[in-house]
């Protein structure tokens, strides 16, 4: 097998900065930069990566199969019905007959009739995204394979990505706020992991209707974490992305409605975290109240423009932020991508830890300074083993990458099927028993279960 050269690594100062914040789970301790040495080897990464096949490069001991692929007939379904395009965001739940459920986004953008049922789309006629549901089961040889896929939502659009509840579902996110066939979009909608057939949309008007990315639920509280897709604009200071969350007035209940805020920095209006941030530096955090979640044209706020909810929110205060992508809940604390952010505009790591009655704390953990080592983070799990892994969204060969405990940063994965137009990696997610991590290309749609030694690094 060829070697493919695995790329730089987190500098000295990022890992020492990491390694000052004591994260929950994630416990980072101080630390120097890993020795480089020929191998290109890190302490908690797993070596150089070779080619495993066709569509992906992977350190050696580890092995891949394609689930699913975008326009190939469905398992189990009528002839004829084609796997949708542009997968996403994807989480994986746990079935009662012990296989895994896989529920996956696609983000389509293309206006057309809804590829589901048209009684149980939200637009039938307008609404070309949705998710679709993989039953993935694992074969005696513990390869494992798709026994069953059908569509769970559809009539939506731009499904970007999203994130899974305890109460095995999943929360599907709208990434547009167009009008189609007389619809707004903009929204998020519930889906049930474990159905066996297409779950009604509906949707979660509460949560808001902005330009939505992912979003990620702490269990001890019930409260939904968002991000925002938008990125800022050097000439107009009420443009940018938002970080919010939806405080449920029933626990466990979204579709009973509740309060949505946004993230302020105490006692610093405005806070801008694009650039000039400091890794390791707690920021104090406040939250503001959105008045109308779900607008037309209220007070003067153009619904159409896809920033009337984020302008309520700056308008009181609120923090900017470049482009906020993935989301993932673990140990306590949301995790979460600023794509465009830091002072290279290359992305930026953060973490946000709830802090019982006060706003809680704000900490950058990592900064992007090169595309070389970290390339518009987007997606974003956590491992079993409490490791991040990033998919990344950038220019040329794009990769997943893992960030350690310690604050070093590797190479996982490589995109081989079309890295000279850049097709995005996206929704990385480990099985329960963290045995597989499954993840997508988006274009030409291609899902992935990878697994290996996981034990012999930080993931």
């Amino acid at each position: 097998m060829s070697t493919i050269t695995r790329r730089s690594l987190l500098k000295g100062s990022a890992a020492a900065a990491l390694g000052a914040v004591a994260m929950p789970g994630l416990v980072a301790r101080a630390a120097n930069p890993s020795p480089r040495g020929g191998s290109g080897k890190v302490e908690g990464g797993y070596g150089d990566l070779v080619v495993a096949g066709p569509e992906l490069a992977l350190p050696p001991g580890f092995k891949y199969v394609v689930l699913s692929r975008s326009g190939q007939q469905m398992v189990g379904q009528p002839a004829g019905k084609l796997t949708p395009g542009a997968f996403d965001g994807m989480a994986a739940f746990t079935a009662p007959n012990g296989n895994i459920r896989l529920v996956r986004n696609h983000e389509v953008r293309t206006a057309g009739p809804a590829f589901g049922d048209p009684a149980r789309a939200y637009n039938p006629l307008g609404g070309s995204g949705g998710t679709t549901t993989l039953e993935v089961a694992v074969g005696p040889d513990g390869t494992p394979s798709v026994v069953k896929e059908f569509v769970s939502v559809s009539g939506t659009i731009v499904n970007c990505a999203g994130g899974p509840t305890p109460w095995n579902t999943w929360i599907t996110c709208e990434e547009s706020v167009a009008v189609r066939n007389g619809i707004k979009h903009g929204y998020n909608f519930e889906v049930a992991a474990l159905a066996d057939s297409e779950t009604p949309a509906v949707p979660l008007k509460a949560m808001g209707r902005f330009v939505h990315e992912a979003v990620a639920l702490d269990p001890d509280t019930g409260i939904v974490y968002e991000t925002e897709d938008r990125n800022i604009s050097s000439a107009d200071p009420r443009r940018g992305a938002g970080f919010y969350r939806f405080i449920p007035a029933v626990p466990g209940n979204l579709a009973a409605g509740g309060r949505l805020q946004m993230l302020a920095i105490k006692d610093r209006p405005n806070y801008d975290t694009v650039t000039g941030q400091r890794m390791g530096k707690p920021l104090p955090v406040t939250w503001v109240d959105i008045a109308n979640p779900d607008p037309e044209n209220p007070d003067g706020y153009a619904a159409g423009d896809g920033l009337a909810v984020y302008k309520q929110g700056y308008d009181q205060g609120a923090a900017r932020f470049a482009r906020l992508e993935g989301a993932w809940y673990a140990d306590g604390s949301i995790f979460f991508h600023s794509t465009n952010g830091g002072d290279a505009r290359l992305g930026q790591v953060w973490q946000y830890r709830p802090r019982g009655n006060s706003g809680g704390q704000l900490i950058l953990l990592f900064e992007s300074e090169s595309a070389e080592v970290l390339d518009a983070p987007d997606n974003v799990t956590v491992s079993p083993r409490d490791g991040i892994v990033i998919c990344e969204d950038g220019d040329g060969t794009q990769y997943l990458r893992g960030l350690t405990q310690r604050g070093d940063i590797f190479d996982l994965a490589q995109n081989l099927v079309n890295a000279d137009d850049a097709s995005e990696l996206a929704g990385a997610c480990f099985s329960a028993d963290g045995r597989f991590l499954f993840v997508n290309i988006q274009s030409p749609g291609y899902t992935f279960a990878i697994w290996g030694p996981w034990e012999r690094g930080a993931l």
